[in-house]
């Protein structure tokens, strides 16, 4: 079994910074040697465990259900690849590549996914925790109603993700581009958004109570917060 210390900014016991707001225990998984994976499809509630999977093709096949642990996947194809309600547990994703992955409902825990470049990927209904996700593009990442606990998002670009009606706790954004967000009837604890490269909600800006931004931040946000509460904002001069 893959052995994981939980660091990152906040240490094992997630220490609270100056501002009172938590950090994410990040994942550091280290993966046990591995098994070339052998081939063939992937199954539905496969079990997978201390395989490497490497730039193989799984394009339109169907993992639902399956369980991958202590595995690493590298260069993989997932275009339009079912993995609804799938665990993935103590594993490194590396440079995955694909448009309408289905990962619906499934569970992220202790996974490290590094350099992706996805279209379009489900994710809803999910549950992500303690999830590093550095690097990389994901264009359209549908979150909607997931719960993501200890999640960090690493110089990576997010557009228009959905985070609608998600649950996001000791969540931090690190020099990460996220163009925009959607943040509908989100609820927000503990989320640091700080650090972020760019920050651009398109809806739901008013569902930020929980996180902390800069004063930067909040200069740039004004006319969507002030959008948001009905609030006009006209000049001095006006008969």
């Amino acid at each position: 079994m893959a052995r994981r210390a939980a660091g990152g900014s906040g240490g094992s016991g997630a220490k609270a910074s100056g501002t009172g707001v938590k950090a994410a225990r990040r994942p550091e998984v280290r993966l046990p040697a591995l098994e070339p994976y052998g081939g063939g499809e992937l199954e539905p509630d496969g079990d997978y465990d201390g395989l490497e999977f490497q730039e193989l093709d799984f394009v339109g096949q169907d993992g639902g259900g399956a369980r991958f642990m202590d595995c690493a996947l590298t260069g993989c194809a997932l275009d339009e690849t079912s993995l609804h309600r799938a665990r993935v547990l103590d594993s490194v994703l590396t440079g995955i590549r694909g448009v309408g992955t289905d990962l619906a409902e499934s569970t992220l825990r202790d996974v490290e996914l590094i350099d992706a470049r996805l279209g379009g990927v489900q994710l809803h209904g999910s549950v992500l925790e303690r999830v590093l996700i550095r690097g990389g593009k994901i264009d359209y990442l549908n979150l909607r109603k997931a719960h993501l606990k200890d999640v960090v998002f690493e110089g990576c670009v997010l557009v228009e993700p959905d985070f609608g009606g998600a649950r996001l706790e000791r969540v931090e954004f690190v020099d990460c581009v996220l163009k925009g967000a959607d943040l509908t009837s989100a609820t927000l604890t503990d989320v640091d958004l700080r650090a972020a490269a760019e920050l651009d909600i398109a809806r739901g800006v008013g569902r930020l109570a929980g996180a902390v931004i800069s004063p930067v931040q909040l200069m740039d946000l004004a006319p969507a917060l002030a959008a948001e509460m009905g609030v006009r904002v006209v000049g001095g001069d006006q008969d």
